[in-house]
C-alpha cells in the first residue's frame, strides 16, 4: 500500500540542480509582463528549483527588449517558518568562500569582523564570494561621487573597502560573517569538516518583526481574550515545585493568542530549573525550553560520560542553550546554539542531533542524499549516521562531553551521593571569546552605584 501511495503521490515541479542541466529542452517558465522601468512589455522567466539540502525556490529573470532593462531575483516557494533562524560562519579558506549562500529579501548579511551590513530588499542565490563582491562592488562605485560630495565619508570607507578587496584576493582570512532571517527561509551550506566555525541559532520572532512580514492579526497589540488574568501577587518564591502554571503570550508563530506552560523542577544535586511549553491552538504552533535560574558561576564545566549500555542511554541530561557538545568516537561536534535548550535523555539527545542533521544533510523527499551530493561526502554522512545510529540502539560504546561555559548543563548521577565512575566533571576558565559571546566582558557587577551616581550628577 505505501509503494502504491508513493506512486500516486503528485509529482513535485521543482528541479533539482543536476536535473536542471538534464532537462534543459524544457526551459524556464516564460511569462509576458511590463517592464517598470518604461512600461512596455517585457519577458519574466521562472525556473521551480530545489536547492539541495535546503528547500523549493523560485528563480525570476525579467528582461526588457526595448529599454534593455533587465532584473533577477529568487522568492522562498515555501511558509514562513516558525521560528527565525540565524547562521554564523567563521570564513577561513578559499573552500569557504564558495559555500552557497541563499539570502530572501529580509534578511540582513553581515560582514561581523567589518562591521558591514548588507540591507534587506534583495534576494540572492549566490554564494559568499558573490555576496562579498557585491558588497564591495557597491561600496567602491560610489567613491568618486563621495570623494566630490562627502571626502569624510569617502576616507572613512577606504580602509573598509581594502579590506574587502584583500578578501577577495585571498589575504584576509579569517573573518566571519553572519545571515539573520525572521523568516527562516535564507541559508548558509555546511560541510563534513565543520565544527564550532559553523552556528545556527533559531529564535522566536518579535512582534514588530512579524507586523513587518505581514502575518500580525492586530497591528497594535495582541489581546488575550479568553486568557486567565495574571495574578499581581505572584512572585518566583511563590511558585510551587511540579505545579504547572498557564501564562498569556503571542505565538511567535502567527502572534494569535496562546497559552505558555511553565512548570519548575528540582532536580536533585544540581539546580532549580523551569520548564517552558508553548501550544498554538491557532497554528498548531509548538515548542519547548528549558531555563536553570540561580547566578553565572565564575567558571565554565565540562562533564565527560562514557555511555557503555542502554542503562547509560537512559540517564537523564540537561543541556542548555550554551552547551556545545562533542564525541571522538561518533565524530559528532554540535555547537551550543545549534539544538537549544534541552531537558531529555541521552538517547533522546543523539536521536534529536541525528533527525535533524539527517533533514538538514539529505534533499527534501530523499533519504539517501541524491544525486546532488558528492560522493566523497555521501560515503561520510553514511558512515556519521551508521556509528550513529548504532551509538542511539545501545550496540556501540562511546564517549560523550558536555562543555558549558555557563555551568548549566547536567548528566544524571546514578551513583549519587556516592562518586559515578563513569562521569567526570570539571571546571574551566571560560576564554575570552566565550567571554565575549555571553556578554560577560561588558558587564560591570561592583561599583555600578557609584558610576550611576557620577551620571546624575554630571
Amino acid at each position: 500500500m505505501a509503494a502504491n501511495a508513493d506512486k500516486n503521490a503528485p509529482e513535485s515541479q521543482f528541479q533539482k540542480l543536476g536535473d536542471v542541466v538534464e532537462n534543459n529542452e524544457e526551459g524556464p517558465i516564460q511569462v509576458e509582463s511590463m517592464c517598470m522601468n518604461c512600461h512596455e512589455n517585457g519577458e519574466t522567466r521562472l525556473l521551480l528549483l530545489r536547492v539541495p539540502f535546503f528547500r523549493d525556490i523560485i528563480l525570476e529573470s525579467f528582461e526588457c527588449p526595448h529599454c534593455h532593462f533587465k532584473d533577477n531575483s529568487i522568492k522562498n516557494a515555501g511558509e514562513i517558518q516558525s521560528q527565525g533562524i540565524k547562521y554564523t560562519l567563521d570564513v577561513q579558506n578559499d573552500s569557504d568562500m564558495q559555500r552557497q549562500v541563499v539570502r530572501s529579501d529580509v534578511s540582513i548579511f553581515k560582514v561581523e569582523s567589518l562591521g558591514i551590513e548588507m540591507p534587506k530588499g534583495e534576494s540572492q542565490l549566490t554564494n559568499v564570494e558573490g555576496v562579498i563582491q557585491r558588497i564591495h562592488e557597491s561600496l567602491s562605485s560610489e567613491q568618486p561621487l563621495r570623494k566630490a560630495q562627502a571626502p569624510e565619508l569617502h576616507d572613512a570607507l577606504v580602509p573598509l573597502i581594502d579590506k574587502l578587496k584583500a578578501i577577495l584576493d585571498g589575504t584576509g582570512f579569517p573573518f566571519t560573517i553572519s545571515l539573520d532571517d525572521p523568516t527562516g527561509n535564507s541559508w548558509i551550506a555546511f560541510n563534513t569538516q565543520d565544527k564550532n566555525n559553523y552556528r545556527v541559532s533559531h529564535y522566536n520572532r518579535t512582534h514588530e518583526q512579524n507586523e513587518e512580514l505581514g502575518i500580525t492579526a492586530d497591528a497594535e497589540a495582541v489581546k488575550y481574550e479568553g486568557m486567565p488574568a495574571a495574578d499581581a501577587g505572584d512572585s518566583f518564591d511563590d511558585i510551587v515545585n511540579d505545579q504547572v502554571y498557564v501564562l498569556p503570550a503571542e505565538c511567535p508563530a502567527c502572534s494569535k493568542a496562546c497559552e505558555v506552560k511553565v512548570k519548575k523542577v528540582a532536580i536533585p544535586y544540581f539546580k532549580e530549573v523551569l520548564l517552558f511549553g508553548t501550544n498554538c491552538a491557532e497554528c498548531g504552533y509548538r515548542s519547548s525550553d528549558v531555563r536553570v535560574g540561580g547566578e553565572i558561576g565564575p567558571k565554565g564545566q565540562r562533564i565527560t560520560l562514557r555511555v557503555l549500555n542502554q542503562v547509560d542511554l537512559s540517564r537523564d541530561v540537561l543541556k542548555s542553550d550554551t552547551c556545545a557538545m562533542h564525541s571522538e568516537e561518533l565524530d559528532l561536534s554540535v555547537a551550543g546554539s545549534t539544538l537549544g535548550s534541552k531537558f531529555t535523555t541521552i538517547e533522546g539527545l543523539l536521536t534529536e542531533v541525528r533527525d535533524q542533521l539527517r533533514a538538514t544533510i539529505f534533499d527534501i523527499g530523499d533519504a539517501g542524499g541524491g544525486d546532488s551530493m558528492a560522493s566523497s561526502d555521501k560515503v561520510k554522512w553514511d558512515s556519521f549516521f551508521e556509528k550513529l545510529d548504532k551509538a542511539i540502539s545501545g550496540e556501540m560504546p562511546f564517549t560523550i562531553t558536555l562543555q558549558d561555559p555557563l555551568a548549566n548543563s547536567y548528566v544524571q548521577d546514578l551513583c549519587a551521593p556516592a562518586p559515578d565512575h563513569q562521569i567526570t566533571a570539571e571546571e574551566y576558565t571560560r576564554t575570552e571569546e566565550e567571554e565575549d559571546e555571553l556578554g560577560l566582558k561588558d558587564m560591570k557587577t561592583e561599583g555600578y552605584e557609584e558610576d550611576a551616581n557620577e551620571e546624575q550628577t554630571s
